[in-house]
């Protein structure tokens, strides 16, 4: 099996990694202000960053098209 650009992109593998990453950030992030005693409005702002950042995340992911997806809408806009 050749492993090829399109391949890459109908398995978008970037955009999972992405997804996968932010979500152990986002676990390790929630887990460290949780146990924090007395959390400060920094400590608390710099978590609604991180959870806010998921949500652009997400979108992205979401809204992604995958590389068949996109050579799909190429040729349908030839016709």
């Amino acid at each position: 099996m050749k492993i090829t650009p399109e391949w890459l992109d109908s398995w978008r593998i970037w955009p999972r990694m992405i997804i996968t990453l932010y979500g152990i950030a986002f676990y390790e992030t929630t887990t460290w202000f949780m146990s924090l005693e007395d959390p400060s409005n920094a400590q608390a702002g710099f978590v609604s960053v991180i959870v806010g950042a998921g949500a652009g995340f997400y979108g992205i992911y979401v809204n992604g098209k995958s590389g068949g997806d996109r050579r799909r809408d190429a040729d349908s806009e030839r016709v």
